[in-house]
């Protein structure tokens, strides 16, 4: 018996194969249903999907074996794979000196076997569609054409699982960092909350304690500091209903003017240094102003943010196309 060798690009072709993580996993449908289809169409007894891992021969398929592995070292797969052909056929595997005393022969009466590769788009031959039989024989021309047929397909099925696993692991991905995002939503959300409810009090008590004493313009910065503190409330609270739940956060769509939009982030965000031009115009439909806002504050704080002009600028204009409503911020900062 001669041991089949290792591949020049083994250690590849194993990172290669694990990607797919089919190793040690269950028996599934569309699979089995292959080997089966194969067993009828070349009228054999066995059937087998193998995958070659390191020191076995692993079946991710088994039509008419009761045992899902076997030693890598004995497999006719082992050698298939090493052959440029598109199928690998052994008519009488007594007579071939590769399988002289092997142990699949004498006990598991393995005598024909055919097996075609299983290459991916990379070109790595991942372990083969192969089918047994215990007496010697020959394929015809429309069993090979549909072994090497029914091959491609298994290899399409790889791959499609493989595109499944990434996209449950990228939606886990996804999950676990929208789950952090809530977390940090809350944790912002609270700290955001203290502070600001100290700003509302004392400007209550500054009112109150100096009351007929404050001049006018005092009086209208009071007034100031109040509308932007409910305001930044409002949103705060807005951050904490849209993290909340998918069905909260469609609840909390609404009709949205864009002029009182922008007035609101006028309040949070622009002092008397800076001149900021927005949209008198424009209605919005359906939308959740707590999200849009938030979106809207990120770029207009960054456009202030990197400005190190004397008078800073920022001019937000608004357009409705035919699907979509279309905004565009400038600024006079850096370019």
């Amino acid at each position: 018996m001669i041991f089949p060798k290792y591949p020049d690009n083994e250690k590849d072709r194993i990172a290669e194969l694990k990607k797919y993580n089919l190793l040690d996993t269950l028996s599934e449908n569309d699979f089995d249903n292959i080997t089966r289809l194969v067993a009828t169409i070349c009228e054999v007894p066995i059937a087998l999907i193998t995958l070659l891992d390191t020191e076995r021969n692993f079946f991710k398929s088994h039509f008419g074996l009761d045992f899902n592995q076997s030693p890598r070292n004995i497999s006719f797969c082992g050698h298939a794979i090493l052959h440029d052909e598109e199928i690998f056929i052994v008519e009488d595997a007594r007579k071939d000196k590769r399988f002289k005393d092997n142990p699949l022969i004498t006990e598991s009466k393995a005598i024909f076997y055919a097996g075609v590769p299983l290459t991916n788009s990379n070109g790595f031959k991942l372990g083969t569609l192969c089918v047994f039989d215990h007496k010697p024989r020959q394929l015809n021309e429309v069993q090979i054409i549909s072994l090497k047929a029914l091959a491609k397909q298994v290899v399409n099925l790889f791959e499609l699982r493989k595109k499944n696993n990434l996209l449950v692991e990228f939606q886990k991905e996804l999950q676990s960092r929208n789950e952090r995002l809530v977390t940090f939503a809350h944790v912002v959300s609270h700290d955001l909350k203290s502070p600001l409810a100290n700003i509302t009090s004392l400007t209550r008590m500054l009112r109150e304690e100096n009351l007929k004493k404050l001049s006018e313009d005092s009086e209208m910065y009071l007034n100031y500091i109040e509308e932007s503190s409910f305001t930044l409330k409002n949103y705060i609270n807005g951050i904490l209903k849209f993290y909340k739940s998918d069905e909260l956060l469609e609840a909390q769509k609404q009709d949205v003017e864009i002029k009182k939009l922008f007035e609101e982030i006028n309040e949070i965000l622009i002092t008397e240094n800076i001149v900021f031009e927005f949209p008198s115009e424009g209605f919005l439909e359906n939308v959740n102003k707590a999200a849009l806002t938030q979106i809207f504050l990120n770029l207009i704080d960054n456009s202030l943010k990197y400005n190190l002009n004397e008078q800073r600028m920022v001019v937000v204009t608004y357009s409705e196309e035919l699907d979509l409503h279309k905004f565009s911020i400038k600024d006079n900062g850096m370019a």
